[in-house]
């Protein structure tokens, strides 16, 4: 087998601790971001941008964000749908408020507030933990989208209480509204979902993810060998909100062009983002990214299937496709909690040790 460490020499402790230690594994990263960024744009079309590979890395930066705060700091968190609301309509306002102002801004503005309405009701977080803090942020989430409803100054007091996003470039090349090309808003999120990872990621590996995990481990222990609590907890809710803004504000102005705060960050996205850390991995980068892909693409699998192959009726597609997520949820808590993620890195190591027994 191709995939072994003997040869792969580490001359340094910044080699050895690299994100891709063994050198088969950066050359596959190195081949996918090819890929991604010489091939993909050339070749896809609007359905497979708007069905498969947009949702998938808009969702995958708010995994990413969620897992920062669940699976890294172990701080259960309802309120995913609420905090997406939250980066979308701070988008939608500074891009009509400013119209000159830069999408890329706009869109990191969002996240910027989103992550200081995460601060504030991750305060609770203090005081309480567990099935509590889950309340307490579910609490957010109803608050949230009722106040996007309930006040007329967040949506320009529109007739329809529906917010569109302006047609907006960068680089002369048009991002948000009808004539946006399918390669532009696939490479725009792209190149942010890298700029998150690389971010999360770092963070995680460092001083700051090591006190995340110490509290998420055991936070009274963690605060005996010199753990700030709150700043550990305040800042996974701040660097998770921010992530999550982002993701909303591109989910908004990229992805959909119009929204109703109800339908489009409801209770049910909330649920959905937590599937996906749970079915991919919780605390796990690549975890993030996993669950993220199979929650996208196992829905669009299912409904040519059932519906274009064996001409069942939509309504009942759906209803079923909710079924098996569901046993998918359970299936993976009984059986694997640490989800695909483990899953991968057991074939890794199997890979590694093969044709001899593990």
């Amino acid at each position: 087998m191709i995939y072994r460490e003997a040869g792969d020499f580490k001359t340094s402790y910044l080699a050895d601790s690299q994100t891709f230690p063994i050198r088969f594994d950066r050359y596959g990263y190195y081949l996918l971001l090819a890929v991604a960024f010489g091939v993909v744009p050339f070749f896809i079309n609007d359905y497979w941008a708007n069905a498969v590979l947009v949702p998938f890395l808009i969702y995958a930066i708010a995994a990413i964000g969620l897992n920062i705060l669940t699976g890294y700091c172990g701080q259960v968190s309802l309120g995913t749908g609420g905090f997406m609301a939250v980066g979308a309509y701070s988008c939608f306002k500074l891009m009509t408020s400013f119209p000159d102002l830069n999408l890329l801004f706009c869109v990191l503005l969002g996240g910027i507030i989103t992550a200081a309405v995460g601060v504030l009701f991750g305060l609770p977080s203090l005081r309480i933990k567990g099935f509590y803090l889950a309340v307490a942020t579910l609490a957010a989430q109803f608050f949230l989208v009722w106040l996007f409803n309930k006040v007329p100054w967040f949506y320009n007091y529109s007739a329809s209480g529906q917010i569109n996003a302006p047609t907006r470039s960068l680089f002369g090349i048009i991002l948000t509204g009808p004539r946006t090309e399918a390669w532009a808003k696939y490479l725009f999120c792209l190149i942010i979902l890298l700029a998150v990872a690389w971010v999360a990621r770092n963070l995680t590996r460092g001083a700051i993810g090591r006190s995340w995990m110490a509290i998420r481990d055991m936070d009274i222990a963690a605060e005996i060998i010199g753990v700030n609590p709150l700043k550990a907890k305040l800042t996974a809710f701040a660097v998770s909100s921010f992530f999550i803004g982002i993701a909303g504000a591109l989910f908004f102005a990229v992805y959909l062009g119009a929204a109703e705060v109800g339908e489009a960050f409801g209770i049910d996205k909330s649920f959905l983002v937590l599937f996906m850390i749970i079915i991919g991995g919780l605390g796990s980068m690549f975890g993030s990214f996993a669950g993220a892909a199979f929650l996208v693409l196992l829905p669009v699998f299912l409904k040519n299937l059932l519906v274009g192959g064996l001409g069942w009726p939509t309504d009942l597609a759906a209803h079923f496709e909710i079924i098996i997520v569901g046993a998918l949820i359970i299936l993976f808590l009984i059986l694997e909690p640490h989800g695909l993620a483990q899953l991968w890195r057991v074939i890794k190591e199997k890979l590694r040790l093969w044709p001899f027994p593990h």
